[in-house]
């Protein structure tokens, strides 16, 4: 595989894994890789990233926020 190739991975700070079943069913958070805490909305990413020093400017901008198993508006786990 050659570089340009390359697929795209995102230089994100936070990362918003996928929706794990639980009552509500949440997504870890992680920023620089460690889990900072469990997020069961798109207001607990940012108030996490907040806390975690991280300012979030736009929740679709792949290069602040990198959405794993679904996006901003995946919440359950189907």
């Amino acid at each position: 595989m050659t570089e340009g190739s390359a697929p795209h991975i995102s230089p994100a700070r936070v990362t918003v894994m996928n929706v794990l079943p639980g009552t509500p069913p949440f997504r870890i958070v992680e920023i620089d890789g460690e889990m900072v805490g469990k997020a069961t909305s798109m207001t607990d990413v940012l108030v996490i990233a907040a806390e975690a020093g991280v300012t979030i400017h736009d929740l679709d901008d792949s290069d602040e926020v990198r959405w794993v198993g679904g996006g901003k508006f995946t919440w359950s786990a189907s």
